[in-house]
């Protein structure tokens, strides 16, 4: 038995090595050339595909990081089955070609995709949507003029069989392990512990959005590999009264969408992590998992107060996040442990995340910092205060928390605990920014977090007359 998936309708039966991505296969076997090869990283846009998933959620997604497994039981759509059966063009197709919008084409069929699966949402943030998509000729003016042409027309009906023919079992049931041959795809927890307790050696898939890179740029065999996008008791946002536990593989997009009436800027964070197309991928226990030390999930995590929650066969055991990230690359995890969840206090909001980049979207940070500091009458009874791009780790600021803590929330004690990041870090200058800036970036966030929290206009952004 293979991977079984609908393509553009059709269903299919596929038998191929676990790390082949989407994008290959699309070219080189079905020869469907409109899905595009650009920067094969998960940052143009070009190779962006539609796929829907069982429940009728439809997602943008990079074919070039989406590897065939992670398809199994959806529906995939790509830029050759936007159009209708008889070829009736799509109303973004058509606003596309009314408004200018494409020169030399080659990204055109990524903002296709990303478009019809915005109109099909009913999104109208069309800058975010599109923010994904890269564009080398037109510009976006005529692109973005051409979404808001279309965003009032009907979702044709032809955009809706694919989660129609999914609903009515047209691919089966999923093809889930074990399995006489790889890939493992479990369908619970349970499952997976068993099996990575029994191979610890293994590499497991999430997302994607980073293990894909070792695939397409590292060129890695990461045999044997396990999937782990079935699982479903790793997803989803349970909250109750006093805490909010995050599944592992709960999507970014889905955290983003849920933190946003509880920490607004936390939420705009997340707006700034990777595109649509990465954030639709990416997991939040992936991103805490693979230890990067610019992670940007993990700093307001930290700032939080964030448990982490590891399961090892049937052994589980939790620990504050920061403890978690021992050095750069070594993490307190265990062979055959994975991250199960992920849970923080509920709490008032004072949490603030600055994010430094050199572009506002998709880009790495320099320098994320996140704070938490709670005051009362005038004095700082608690701080929380964490940094990504800093240190080797996402890091806690134990100097920074300490100095501030006891003393008026005043400009001079925010310049006295300032002063306590040397304690605390020895940034690295590297290509994003040099050591000194790292510094200087973290100084100038600490301030800014105190003039915002007085009531003081500090949005970088924000155009005044």
């Amino acid at each position: 038995m293979g991977i079984r998936f609908l393509l553009n309708g059709e269903p299919q039966d596929v038998s191929v090595s676990p790390t082949v991505t989407l994008l290959d296969w699309l070219r080189e076997t079905r020869h469907l050339t409109g899905t595009k090869e650009g920067c094969n990283e998960g940052d143009c846009g070009a190779c962006t595909v539609m796929v829907t998933d069982p429940d009728g959620t439809a997602r943008a997604l990079n074919a070039c990081i989406l590897f065939l497994p992670q398809l199994d039981g959806r529906a995939v759509r790509t830029v050759e089955g936007i159009a209708g059966p008889d070829c009736t063009l799509h109303p973004v197709q058509r606003a596309m070609v009314n408004h200018h919008g494409s020169q030399c084409g080659f990204c055109t069929p990524g903002f296709i995709v990303s478009m019809a699966v915005a109109h099909r949402n009913g999104r109208r943030d069309h800058d975010d949507q599109l923010a994904g998509n890269l564009c080398r000729c037109t510009g976006y003016a005529p692109i973005v003029r051409a979404a808001e042409a279309a965003a009032d027309a009907a979702v044709p009906a032809w955009m809706r069989a694919d989660a129609e023919a999914l609903a009515r079992g047209a691919v089966g049931e999923p093809a889930a392990g074990p399995r006489d041959r790889p890939p493992y795809i479990p369908t619970s927890a349970d499952a997976l512990a068993a099996w990575y307790a029994a191979n610890p050696e293994a590499t497991l898939i999430a997302g994607a959005t980073d293990v894909g890179l070792w695939v397409t740029k590292g060129l890695r065999d990461l045999a044997p590999v396990a999937f782990l996008n079935q699982c479903s008791d790793l997803k989803g946002i349970v909250a109750d009264s006093e805490t909010i536990r995050v599944g592992a593989m709960t999507s970014v997009a889905e955290f983003g969408a849920f933190i946003a009436d509880r920490h607004p800027s936390l939420a705009e964070l997340i707006r700034r992590y990777g595109s649509v197309q990465v954030r639709n991928a990416a997991t939040i226990g992936g991103n805490i998992a693979n230890g990067s030390p610019i992670g940007d999930s993990p700093p307001a995590l930290i700032a939080l107060g964030a448990t982490l929650h590891l399961r090892k066969g049937d052994a589980r055991r939790s620990l504050p996040l920061e403890e978690f990230f021992l050095d750069y690359g070594k993490q307190d995890r265990a062979p055959g442990e994975f991250v199960e969840a992920v849970s923080f206090p509920v709490q008032p909001d004072t949490l603030a995340c600055y994010k430094l980049s050199k572009r506002f979207d998709q880009d790495i940070s320099a320098v994320c910092g996140c704070f938490n500091v709670s005051v009362e009458d005038g004095v700082v009874t608690a701080a929380r205060i964490a940094f990504g791009g800093m240190a080797g780790v996402p890091k806690r600021a134990g100097a920074v928390e300490a100095a501030l803590v006891g003393l008026p929330w005043s400009e001079a004690g925010v310049m006295k605990a300032q002063a306590a990041l040397a304690d605390d870090f020895q940034p690295l200058s590297d290509m994003r920014a040099s050591a000194a800036y790292r510094m200087r970036a973290a100084e100038g966030m600490l301030m800014r977090y105190f003039h915002e929290q007085a009531g003081s206009a500090t949005d970088v952004l924000a155009v005044r007359a």
